[in-house]
């Protein structure tokens, strides 16, 4: 195929041939109407002259050969930790011992769709994703935290359909739900989550004086801003409104019907769902909530994030003495 920056399709080619080869006129001349250097112009001429008009077609752009090329058992190796693991290019860096860029541009030659993509439970490609190159960071821990609540559905004593499969599992319908409120650091991404029965205005600033707390224990000892969706339990409740005020930070929210404004909340919640709660198939509710913490831990001291490095959040922080 030809490359980005080509300027002539095949009809452009052809053209070029007719004027030149056919109407018997001045490569120069038909190269500065088609907007392409004298260069160009000879090297189509004479592909015509040699190989007729199958010369003007697409081919490949890329060398006939690549001694350097990553061998084939490597990459398989790393095709299968990612269907295995289903993790980002860093983690797998370390699970194989490729290189991270190494494996981005193999992911990449064989097609494998983002993470975002996929079902977190089993891979498979099951949705379209956007992307955009506007992206932001405050300068300082604690300049900015962002809230949100993930809903989970309570796993029946056990194990529900994932454990079980739809047609053996225990009956889970009915049993509500639990909801995941998570916090993260806009400058750090030190997170904390804890699940809670509802979302009402009351518990999330329960949960918001609880993770300022947290953050301060690890050296962040002053929140400037906090940031939710307009959801009612963050914009009109009067208990949220005086857990921000009492400590000293600014309300803010995201703009309507835009989710990604508070996209470093919503990235956290992905990650919490597909590395923990849907990462193995639980047997039972307590199980998973267990598992929370432990999972936390290792996301904030141990887990690579692409955005700082591949070092994890707490290497961003100084903890109070």
């Amino acid at each position: 195929m030809g490359h980005a920056n080509a300027r002539l399709t095949v009809h452009g080619r052809t053209l070029l041939v007719r004027r030149v080869v056919f109407e018997g006129r001045p490569v120069a001349h038909v190269a500065a109407e088609l907007g392409i250097s004298r260069q160009c112009g000879h090297r189509w001429v004479r592909r015509f002259r040699e190989e007729g008009w199958d010369g003007l077609s697409e081919r490949p752009s890329g060398p006939r050969r690549c001694p350097r090329r990553t061998p084939a058992e490597v990459e398989a190796r790393v095709l299968a930790a990612r269907a295995e693991l289903r993790a980002g290019p860093d983690r797998l860096a370390q699970a194989t011992g490729v290189p991270a860029r190494t494996i981005s541009r193999i992911l990449r030659r064989h097609h494998v769709p983002p993470l975002s993509a996929c079902d977190p439970l089993t891979g498979t490609p099951i949705r379209a994703h956007r992307m955009s190159n506007r992206r932001y960071e405050h300068a300082a821990p604690g300049d900015m935290i962002h809230l949100d609540v993930k809903k989970l559905g309570r796993i029946p004593e056990g194990g529900g359909h994932r454990a079980h499969g739809r047609s053996q599992a225990a009956r889970g319908r009915g049993i509500g739900y639990d909801h995941v409120h998570t916090a993260i650091d806009d400058h750090s991404r030190l997170a904390y989550a804890e699940i809670l029965p509802d979302e009402k205005g009351e518990t999330c600033a329960a949960f918001l004086t609880r993770a300022a707390a947290y953050f301060a224990a690890h050296g962040i000892t002053r929140i400037q801003r906090v940031l939710t969706d307009n959801a009612k339990n963050y914009r009109i409740s009067r208990a949220f409104a005086q857990a921000c005020a009492t400590l000293g930070a600014r309300q803010k929210f995201t703009r309507p019907r835009h989710p990604w404004t508070n996209g470093k909340a919503e990235r956290l919640n992905r990650t919490l769902t597909t590395e923990w709660a849907y990462r193995q198939p639980y047997t039972s509710n307590h199980e998973r909530t267990q598992a929370l913490d432990p999972w936390l831990q290792h996301y904030n001291t141990q887990r690579p994030h692409s955005a700082l490095g591949g070092r994890p959040p707490i290497t961003r922080l100084t903890p109070s003495s």
